[in-house]
């Protein structure tokens, strides 16, 4: 498995920007797709945006497409996920994770994701 660690979240206004940083240890990072999922209070988590082991897939859930890129820079073992033109609907603690080996991640299904970090809030206020 691979341990994870979120930072980047804050209190932002509406229409302003945000880059989430999601660090990972050990040497196999490379080799697994990552995503990113979100929690509002009160509500179910859900897919955000997810990345293939290379970047050259990803995906996206509708809400936020247009708004939001994910990338990866594998040298750094870290997934980003920069939050453009933000809605206060986003607010949400947002969570990266690791896809299991060998599973249709590209579908943003929980239980395709082995490893979550700890979460960072975002906040966006009106």
């Amino acid at each position: 498995q691979v341990q994870l660690v979120e930072s980047g979240g804050g209190l932002v206004q509406a229409g302003d920007s945000l880059r989430l940083s999601c660090a990972a240890s050990g040497r196999t990072f490379s080799s697994y797709a990552m995503g990113w999922f979100r929690q509002a209070p009160g509500k179910e988590r859900e897919f955000v945006a997810a990345i293939s082991w290379s970047g050259g897939s990803t995906y996206y859930a509708d809400s936020v497409k247009g708004r939001f890129t994910i990338s990866r820079d594998n040298a750094k073992n870290t997934v980003y996920l920069q939050m453009n033109s933000l809605k206060p609907e986003d607010t949400a603690v947002y969570y990266c994770a690791a896809a299991r080996p060998l599973a249709n991640w590209g579908k943003g299904v929980e239980a395709d994701f082995g490893s979550w970090g700890q979460g960072t809030q975002v906040t966006v206020s009106s």
